[in-house]
């Protein structure tokens, strides 16, 4: 999960500096979702170890 939300942060940063604002937008929003699942998951993980 974390794999994918680097892609898309790097999707964003390029199509920002492309001019492309609305796909980075999107792509940005994404990265941040799927970097919050990704949290959420490792705490659960962590929580079940315990």
């Amino acid at each position: 999960m974390l794999h994918y939300a680097v892609v898309f942060l790097v999707v964003a940063i390029i199509a920002a500096v492309l001019g492309f604002g609305v796909i980075a937008g999107t792509a940005a929003w994404i990265a941040k979702v799927c970097f919050i699942v990704f949290l959420i998951m490792a705490l659960v993980a962590f929580l079940r170890r315990a």
